[in-house]
């Protein structure tokens, strides 16, 4: 016979022996069951008598002392004691296998989860001391090891140095921090001039150590297993990390290896930027009159990236909800025509069935048990109702298409006229999700005062991305004050129109949370600035409004 992998679970027999009980057992003993006799019931009803079996045989597949599958044999012969044993090693080996590429899949997630953090933390800052504490840190707690260090290379035309920086470590050890002493540095200079990677996974095993004052070294501070990767940035600094054990030996495989390899490139990333950052420092207070103009051109640098980041967005985002609009209209509208259609012939159907039973008020016995049964009065009154609330759904679908379509306007990328109280309904409408009380919203109030505008010439697709920040910012704050002062608080956001001196338009939102701090409101227009936590705010939203009514609009802000 063949055997192959199920597809499909309606491949398998419909009827099947059932060992529940004997299953039972070996999850609580975890031993193998072993040639048992079974009695099956209902023998005749089987299938196929090819189950018609009467011995059984079971193997726990163990990992960490937990079962995590079973492998089941029926068989009409007796197992012998050898193929006994052969299948009991087959499932331990298969356990075994189903561990490593547990174990593998953790560490590639721990790797990546440890090389994002600190790509993530050179981006944000330029601290090198934090970045490299952290490394360390991070790496003696991803590698299980006794101790993680950052070694220095200071160059000096008289006599270079090392210095042990940063450092992670077992509490039990002695510290490392501080300069090797010159007559233990030279083989280490070496090996950090000419970039080589040094791993020793014992240092008993002299072909490892071609120098004794390295193994003095490890000796003295209990190490008996090392790996050393250089750290070279295009600044020309120079620095390792060193990876040390200090209880046996410690191979390092190549998973591991490649890890910090990674991290050494993200470190020379790191001092690069940190390079450059104290440099443009230096060259800032040298150059005390120009330093004005350096902070312009910063300024405008940071308001440009983020206008680039923030219109990628927006157009991939207009695109999209373009896209969705158009492919859900259709459908839509083909349901909600037909169902026009579909009333007009329940009524025709409805007036033949009332006909019938006008001129045949006596029928069949077998009709009258069917009407009976469907309960064609209670059918006939809910079809209406049923009909009815069809169209509402689909009415609402297409409200909710026509706000995204409106809100997207990825065709309208000109300046126009437009009714401003529609740009605000619309992004009320996708934001309905939010602020209404339906199970996920907050079920914020929302007040309008409009007056009375007459059609503002402007980007409508900008202006409605302002609107999307400031009320995305109001809905924020209203969730913070909610779970902070924790109180029938009810939230609410206040939208008011008036023109003014019959030359702007303004547009007041406000909403009753907790407010700002003095310091925050000085800084609420400057790019990359959030008081939102990390993942949340991406400090971009109210400084592309600033710039959008500021600039584009031509309105001055208040």
């Amino acid at each position: 016979m063949t055997c192959s992998t199920l597809s499909d679970t309606q491949d398998f027999p419909e009827h099947i022996a059932l060992v529940n009980n004997i299953i039972g057992l070996m999850i609580q003993n975890h031993q193998a069951i072993f040639n048992q006799e079974l009695s099956i019931n209902h023998s005749e009803k089987l299938v196929n008598s090819t189950f018609s079996i009467s011995r059984f045989s079971a193997y726990p597949l163990i990992v960490e002392q937990q079962i995590i599958g079973i492998i089941a044999l029926f068989s009409k012969q007796l197992f012998t004691e050898p193929t006994h044993n052969l299948l009991n090693w087959i499932a331990n080996n298969i356990a075994v296998a189903i561990d490593r590429i547990w174990a593998r899949e953790e560490l590639l997630s721990r790797r990546e989860a440890l090389l994002l953090r600190l790509a993530s933390q050179i981006r944000s800052s330029l601290d090198l001391d934090m970045i490299l504490e952290t490394a360390v840190n991070e790496i003696r707690s991803l590698l299980q090891i006794d101790r993680c260090y950052f070694l220095c290379y200071l160059p000096h035309p008289s006599q270079p140095s090392l210095t042990i920086t940063y450092e992670a470590r077992n509490p039990n050890l002695p510290s490392m921090l501080g300069h090797i002493p010159l007559q233990k540095s030279n083989y280490l200079t070496n090996i950090l001039l000419s970039q080589e990677v040094i791993c020793i996974d014992n240092i008993n095993n002299k072909s490892h150590l071609d120098y004794d004052d390295i193994q003095e070294l490890l000796t003295e501070f209990g190490i008996t297993s090392q790996i050393l990767l250089p750290v070279k940035s295009n600044s020309g600094e120079i620095g390792a990390i060193v990876c040390s054990h200090c209880s046996g030996d410690r191979i390092w495989n190549n998973s591991e290896i490649s890890l910090l390899q990674a991290v050494c490139d993200q470190l020379a990333i790191a001092i690069d930027h940190a390079q450059l950052y104290t440099q443009s420092r230096a060259a800032t207070l040298i150059a005390q009159t120009q330093a004005e103009k350096l902070t312009e051109t910063l300024h405008k640098l940071q308001e440009t990236q983020s206008q680039l980041i923030q219109n990628e967005k927006m157009s991939s985002l207009g695109q999209l909800v373009a896209g969705v609009a158009h492919e859900i209209n259709n459908p839509v509208n083909f349901i909600h025509g037909n169902l026009t259609y579909a009333n007009e012939y329940f009524q025709e159907m409805l007036t033949l069935l009332h006909l019938y039973q006008q001129y045949y008020p006596q029928p069949e016995l077998e009709i009258e048990d069917f009407t009976e049964k469907i309960d064609l009065e209670f059918i006939t009154s809910d079809l209406y109702q049923l009909l009815s609330s069809m169209n509402m759904g689909t009415n609402r679908i297409r409200e909710i298409v026509l706000g995204l379509r409106n809100f997207s306007r990825h065709d309208e990328a000109d300046k126009k006229q437009v009714d401003i109280h529609e740009g605000i309904e619309n992004t009320l409408l996708i934001l309905h999700h939010r602020w209404k009380d339906n199970g996920i919203g907050l079920d914020i109030s929302i007040v309008k005062e409009y007056g009375k505008l007459p059609l503002v010439d402007c980007y409508p697709g900008q202006l409605n991305q302002v609107f999307m920040n400031i009320l995305t910012n109001a809905i924020d704050a209203l969730e913070e004050s909610m779970v902070s002062i924790r109180t029938n608080h009810k939230p609410q956001i206040r939208i008011c129109t008036e023109i003014l001196d019959s030359k702007f338009v303004v547009i007041r939102i406000a909403d009753n949370g907790l407010g700002m701090a003095e310091d925050v409101r000085k800084r609420l227009f400057d790019p990359f600035f959030t008081t939102k936590p990390v993942g949340k705010g991406t400090g971009l939203g109210l400084s592309i409004s600033y710039q959008i009514i500021a600039g584009l609009a031509r309105l001055k802000p208040y």
